[in-house]
């Protein structure tokens, strides 16, 4: 079965948070899953769902800066706007392990 592609499965990823389609996001994450921020180094799956996803709430819209693949990863760069108006910039290294993103690190700090 062939791959599909990463860089539509990375923009489909952010979508499923404006969304608010939790399915479609967990569709998307391998069972083992890791996540990597300066508030969360190294969290397992059930604990991103239970920190992260709650934000889904907040978001209204991701502008995509950058979406490079580099071998295994996706390298994101996005201002999101949040449903109070206010806007931030972040990097992520999205890493792939097939169809599944398997690793997720991001890199914050830039209100817009």
């Amino acid at each position: 079965m062939a791959e599909r592609d990463r860089l539509e499965l990375a923009r489909a990823s952010y979508l499923a948070y404006v969304d608010g389609d939790r399915a479609a996001i967990e569709e998307l994450l391998s069972d083992d899953f890791t996540f990597y921020s300066p508030y969360d180094v190294g969290i397992d799956r059930r604990t991103y769902f239970e920190r992260c996803w709650p934000n889904s709430k907040l978001l209204a819209a991701f502008e995509f800066k950058r979406l490079i693949e580099a071998g295994d990863e996706v390298i994101v760069t996005y201002e999101s706007t949040k449903t109070d108006g206010k806007r931030f910039r972040n990097t992520e290294v999205l890493t792939f392990a097939g169809d599944k993103i398997c690793r997720a690190e991001v890199y914050f700090g830039w209100d817009v």
